[in-house]
């Protein structure tokens, strides 16, 4: 399957990009806005925001997406709070949130579809079965899954809005000030896109503080909570103030421990229910790999 092409023509001059794939296209508005984020999506080459104003022989280039079907597989994660509307689960280290070309069925996906079934929304994304938000492949801990499209689209608005009170855990380098509040932009880095950094272009606002719980001899464990939910915030925020996840080897560096997945979980969250508002506080065990790390460094 080749990627597909369109050429403006005069007709379509100062339509909106969005609008106008939405009539060329297969795909909804936030469908193809989401494309234009991940980059899949070029005008003569370059990549444009949703609003851009076309113009006349301007050519639009839409990646090719490979064909993924959503294969359902018991994957081992805890349920912490079920009802009819929505579930909180822990997501296990190791395992990616949604498929890949690369990796079909070891997914967190595959594995709420083997345990909740085909009754779990997806008006957006039929390889997201309830997903409302992710957590990186070696990030573990809570996230909240919708069962219902009403209870989907009122979570997404509820992150949207920040009515989700959202807390971690995190072994650090070093020993940071306590209380720290980071209030820096986060966005694509320029130099390598696979990655985010701290940069005042074409970026985001993103709030990130913590609290120290416990002082060790070379590294800290911390508390801490997220205000805004950027793509790998907690890693950046922490890196840009000199003090890394412990095994973050992307944003980090190599740590004498031989820890390479980072040593962040998320640990509790705290919201009203958006069907009953009933006041939900689901906090997630002291993850294991945790505990044989802190023991190792205390010996």
């Amino acid at each position: 399957m080749k990627d597909k092409e369109f050429i403006i023509s005069e007709e379509d001059v100062s339509q909106r990009l969005d609008k106008y794939l939405e009539n060329v296209l297969d795909l909804n508005r936030s469908q193809i806005k989401k494309q234009i984020n991940n980059e899949k999506i070029r005008v003569n080459g370059e990549v444009v925001k949703a609003g851009y104003s076309l113009k006349l022989l301007d050519k639009i280039t839409v990646e090719r997406e490979e064909e993924i079907k959503l294969i359902p597989k018991k994957i081992d994660f805890d349920v912490l709070y079920e009802d009819e509307y929505l579930a909180v689960i822990s997501k296990p280290i190791g395992i990616s949130v949604q498929p890949t070309p690369d990796n079909l069925e070891n997914t967190l996906a595959s594995g709420l579809l083997y345990r909740f079934g085909d009754r779990l929304p997806d008006p957006y994304n039929e390889l997201r079965p309830g997903i409302v938000h992710r957590l990186d492949k070696d990030t573990s801990g809570l996230m909240v899954i919708a069962k219902t499209e009403e209870s989907y689209y009122a979570l997404v608005e509820m992150f949207k809005k920040h009515d989700i009170d959202k807390h971690y855990i995190a072994i650090v380098h070093g020993i940071p000030d306590d209380n720290v509040v980071i209030e820096e932009p986060i966005g694509r880095d320029p130099n390598n896109r696979t990655k985010m950094k701290v940069i005042y272009k074409n970026s985001k606002d993103a709030y990130t503080s913590f609290t120290i719980l416990k002082k060790f001899e070379e590294v800290s464990l911390l508390d801490v909570n997220i205000k805004t939910g950027r793509m790998h915030q907690i890693r950046v925020h922490l890196a840009h103030i000199n003090h890394p996840v412990v095994g973050d080897l992307v944003y980090g560096h190599k740590n004498k421990w031989n820890i390479n997945t980072q040593l962040l979980h998320a640990k509790r969250l705290r919201f009203r229910h958006p069907m009953t508002c009933e006041l939900l506080d689901i906090q997630d065990k002291f993850p294991i790999r945790f505990e044989e790390f802190l023991n190792k460094i205390n010996k």
